[in-house]
């Protein structure tokens, strides 16, 4: 498979020449000392750009900026780099002289590696080589997708080095492609200087995009506001504090039962399915869910000291509407022979601890109390009760929507009764 592909995709793959190049001590011997001055100049800049910027589309397109400046004929160029998140395999910045450059994404899945085994990284990456040269005014890699649009756009010359991480990071390493319009492309001067400076675009980028991982994963495991609350350093156990919250507990109805019958992988189908529109309807609203816990979800909507009743009116509205679609997602199952599963949500209003808790090497970001203990235990009254939707009291009377008196009924292991309500139509 491998020989097809070289036969199908073969170009020259070359190791640029570095005049004036010391390996161990940098740029020296024949380079002029103003052409040094203005190598290191660029090195300077992007260890400046790796310290303070956030997004590799301004370190391509400023480096490129610099480099035209000095005559260097850059028609494109690009920064493309492996990620670390559940949706997305990869991430590239597109620079064009004279455009806008854009951030493209490459999504997880059968089409995203078969478009990735088509580019000429992967070619370089399955020869074990980390420098390559297409002359386009020559016809060479026109069987790629890219190069061939490339050439009919006026395109010369394409090269691409890769710069590689350390093994233990999941961040891999880097490819940066520079394309050519002039006639003839790049000189192999221009091409050392490039070399030159691969190491410090590295390190730059290594910086931008493992601190925009550590954002983004931890996002992605904790919610937006949480992360953002531990990247601000609030990480030792025990900090937070009381806060007011809208809670929203929601729980698959009778989904143990279901373990008996389907398969492990067809439960986890079936629970990313619900928790996917959960998620999605707590979010549009602003809330943030905490945790997933089995087959139940803790999201919470806090709350504005003046204005309480907009936090729970966001909550109301994420858990009207996630029952709704719901009921579409099991229309949809049931249709197609699999199972129906309900999913019963309680709302409440109280005072809850936002913060660290759990061991000194394993902690958990999230909310406890009270108000947290009687959601559960509110929860196992949608059964008995037969209604999909319950609020407590102090729910009710704060969202302030029309509801329908339930009664007042123990839960275990709180010592006040609980007065229990529903939305007036919630059975329409």
């Amino acid at each position: 498979m491998n020989g097809m592909r070289d036969m199908a995709f073969s170009a020259p793959v070359l190791r640029f020449p570095v005049p004036g190049l010391d390996r161990e001590n940098g740029f020296s011997g024949s380079r002029p000392d103003a052409e040094v001055l203005k190598i290191n100049d660029h090195i300077h800049w992007l260890i400046e750009q790796g310290i303070t910027s956030e997004h590799i589309g301004g370190l391509v397109a400023g480096l490129c900026d610099r480099l035209i400046a000095e005559g260097f004929p850059i028609w494109r160029a690009s920064i493309r780099m492996p990620s670390i998140h559940p949706m997305y395999r990869g991430i590239a910045a597109n620079f064009v002289r004279g455009g806008v450059t854009t951030i493209e994404i490459a999504e997880h899945g059968i089409v995203g590696e078969r478009l990735f085994e088509e580019t000429p990284i992967f070619y370089l990456l399955n020869r074990g080589e980390r420098r390559g040269r297409w002359s386009l005014e020559r016809g060479e890699g026109l069987g790629y997708t890219e190069l061939h649009e490339f050439a009919l756009a006026g395109g010369t010359d394409h090269v691409i080095s890769l710069c590689e991480f350390p093994k233990e990071v999941a961040l891999r390493g880097l490819g940066f492609s520079l394309t050519s319009d002039a006639p003839g492309g790049f000189s192999d001067d221009q091409l050392a200087v490039i070399e030159g400076l691969l190491p410090a675009l590295g390190l730059a980028a290594y910086r931008i995009a493992a601190s925009k991982t550590a954002t983004d994963i931890l996002a992605v495991y904790t919610g937006a506001r949480t992360s953002a609350r531990i990247l601000a350093g609030e990480i030792q156990r025990g900090t937070g504090g009381s806060i007011n919250a809208a809670i929203l507990l929601a729980d698959l109805r009778n989904f143990t039962a279901l373990t008996e019958v389907y398969q492990p992988e067809e439960i986890v189908g079936f629970l990313n399915e619900h928790f996917e529109l959960i998620d999605r309807h707590v979010e549009e609203n602003s809330g943030e869910i905490l945790k997933f816990m089995g087959d139940s979800v803790l999201a919470i909507f806090p709350t504005d000291a003046d204005d309480p009743q907009q936090a729970c009116l966001a909550a109301l509205a994420s858990a009207r509407n996630l029952l709704k679609a719901n009921e579409a997602l099991n229309r949809e199952r049931t249709g197609n022979g699999g199972p129906d599963i309900g999913v019963d949500v309680v709302l409440h209003l109280g005072e809850v601890f936002y913060g660290n808790v759990g061991a000194h090497g394993r902690l958990d970001f999230t909310v406890i109390g009270r108000a947290v203990n009687e959601a559960s235990r509110l929860e196992k009254l949608c059964g008995t009760l037969d209604q999909p939707l319950l609020m407590s009291e102090s729910f009710a009377t704060t969202c302030a929507a029309p509801c329908q008196y339930l009664g007042s009924f123990e839960l275990r292991g709180v010592s006040k009764r609980a007065d229990v309500f529903r939305i007036a139509d919630a059975a329409e």
